[in-house]
């Protein structure tokens, strides 16, 4: 399938739902089949309190959240190794890490995403949720993880 702009923004609009949902998971320890229900039939494309949720590839969604969720440990290893000396996991806030771990599987598990659309896209949902020096804070750690798992 090509990636065409319409796809495009179905991908974008289903890696900030991931994060979201990811976040939501980690928050209130929602058990993976609801919390994809939920997002499926309650905020993917729906329009809450007035903000309209943009359709979403749910299958790409999905593949994010479950993947994220089947190896947080791998993930979590992963980031933590290019975490400055001093730093750990639990020191970043929970979207961050949300981000983080979303970004670090796209790379390791969807090879047939190029590693620049991966990074671009990252770096873009944490504009939505930080200033520059954060998104900048992703670039540099999604990049890293690239250089390792993607040689």
């Amino acid at each position: 399938m090509s990636d065409t702009p319409a796809r495009a923004k179905s991908r974008s609009a289903a890696r900030l739902a991931a994060v979201q949902a990811l976040y939501q998971q980690e928050m209130e320890k929602t058990p993976l089949p609801i919390l994809l229900h939920e997002f499926h039939h309650h905020r993917l494309g729906a329009t809450i309190e007035d903000v309209e949720y943009a359709d979403a590839e749910i299958d790409f969604f999905d593949d994010i959240v479950a993947g994220v969720d089947a190896r947080r440990e791998e993930l979590d290893g992963i980031i933590a190794g290019k975490l400055a000396e001093g730093w750990s996991l639990a020191r970043l806030d929970k979207p961050m890490r949300q981000i983080l771990r979303a970004g670090t599987y796209e790379l390791v598990a969807r090879i047939d995403v190029p590693t620049g659309s991966v990074i671009s896209e990252y770096v873009d949902v944490a504009k939505a949720f930080y200033d520059k020096r954060e998104a900048s804070f992703v670039n540099g750690l999604l990049d890293a993880v690239a250089k390792e798992v993607r040689r």
